[in-house]
Parts: C-alpha cells; structure tokens; sequence
C-alpha cells in the first residue's frame, strides 16, 4: 500500500530545495554560466537530501493563508539563499576588478576579451586573475564553506524566519564597498610598480623629447608588469588565502543579521 507523504515534509524539502538552489545560482564557479543548469540542479537535489533528515518537519511554523504573504515568505528563503553566495561573489568581483586595473596600466585596455561568465569584455589580466581565485577556491576547499554555511543556516534562520531589516541592507553596503579594497591590496605591488614607471617615463618625455616614449613604453609596461605579477604571485596566493578566511566569517556575520 503506497503511504501519502506527509505534506508537512514536501514543504519543508521544497523550502530546503529553495534555499540550496538559490545559492548554487550565485556562489562562486558553481552558479556560472558555463556550468549546465542540469548540474546545479542535481547538485540541489543532492544535498538538498543530504540536509532533510537533519531539520525536523516539526520546525515549520504556521503559515498565513494569505497568498501574497505565502509567496514573501517564499521569496525570503531565495533571499537567504542568495545572500550566502553574493558574500564570495563579492570578492571575486574585487579580484576582477583588481586585473582590470593592472591590465589598464599595462596598456591592455585594447585587447580585451570575452568573459564567457559575464558575457562581457574584461581585461587579459582580469581574466587570469579569475581563473587562478577559481583555483586557489577549489584548493583551499572553499566550496565546503558554503556548504557548512547553508547547513548552519537552518539552525540560525529557521524555515519561513527571513526578516528584511535595515542592517543587512547596511551590511551589503560595506561588504560591495570593500571590492574596491580587495582590489587595491591584492594588486598593491603591481600597481605601485606600473605608476613609478609611467611617472618615470614622463620625466623623461620631458627630459630627453627625442625619445619616442609611446615606442619605448608601451613594451616596458608589459614588461614590468608581467614580471611584478610573477614575482608577487607568492603574495597573491596569501592575500586570497586571508579574503577567503575573512569571506567565512562574513557569511555567518549576515545569518545572524537575518533572524
């Protein structure tokens, strides 16, 4: 005899399925566009099973019969989902704006390429930059961390218990604020090392006019630049290192914000 599932259950797996997937859409690597929809999906399935003996049935509360309130509370479990992964997108988008910087300073504003994640034009050095945080996320194991937080958030913010208040908004507002910091610190010793060069270079356009300095610069910018971006590669790897240890802390900083 087939037993009817307990209708309790289905909502409290939907809503889990909700949250899991909302986050999926926006974390780091998984939520690209190149990544089939048909992956994410299945990696929400998967652990969206993995989490549902976890969280009593029990713990939803009663819930408005009033569409429009079903349907916020609804949209709130996007919102949580999606709050987890904006933290770690933010950064990313700190560490491209970084390359986009340094590929500016080394005259590779002309040839820009095609991010096939954003669909939009981006630097060479935006894009190598990308790739590298892509793989130093998957090394560190940074993808557990948004798994850990997505579990722990059903202990924080419990089923349909998403409250819009003023201090999340004021968190996002610092949190995006600090991608122009990301950036300026990651690239520090390229930067510096790409401004004395132009600085020098136009000393000595003043100084010594028969030197074609547009022939003569544009190949040492290239040159110093890809040789500060190895030789401070090591530095790199540490930065990200410390944004991805900070970037855990931030996320649970935002759950607590919620309930």
């Amino acid at each position: 005899m087939i037993s009817i599932p307990d209708p309790a259950q289905l909502e409290l797996l939907f809503l889990i399925f909700l949250r899991i997937s909302a986050m999926f859409i926006m974390i780091p690597l998984f939520g690209e566009r190149t990544v089939p929809v048909r992956v994410k999906a299945g990696l929400s399935i998967i652990l969206t099973l993995i989490i549902f003996p976890l969280i009593p049935a029990s713990s939803l509360p009663a819930i408005s019969e009033n569409t429009l309130v079903l349907f916020m509370k609804i949209a709130g479990e996007v919102m949580i989902g999606l709050l987890i992964g904006l933290i770690g997108r933010f950064i990313f988008v700190g560490i491209q704006l970084c390359g986009q910087i340094i590929g500016f300073q080394m005259g590779f504003a002309i040839a820009n390429i095609v991010d096939p994640v954003t669909s939009t034009q981006v630097s060479i050095i935006a894009e190598l930059y990308y790739l590298i945080a892509i793989l130093l996320f998957l090394t560190f194991d940074m993808h557990q961390v948004f798994i850990a937080a997505i579990v722990e958030s059903f202990s924080i913010i419990p089923p349909y218990g998403f409250r819009m208040k003023g201090e999340i908004a004021q968190a996002l507002v610092v949190y995006s604020s600090n991608l122009f910091l990301v950036a300026v610190k990651i690239g520090a010793p390229v930067i510096a090392a790409l401004t004395l060069l132009n600085v020098s270079l136009a000393i000595i356009a003043r100084t010594v006019p028969q030197i074609n300095i547009f022939i003569v610069g544009f190949p040492l910018q290239i040159m110093t630049g890809l040789l500060f971006i190895g030789l401070g590669s090591a530095m790199f790897t540490v930065g990200i290192d410390k944004l991805f240890n900070q970037m855990a802390g931030q996320i649970m900083t935002m759950l607590r914000l919620v309930p």
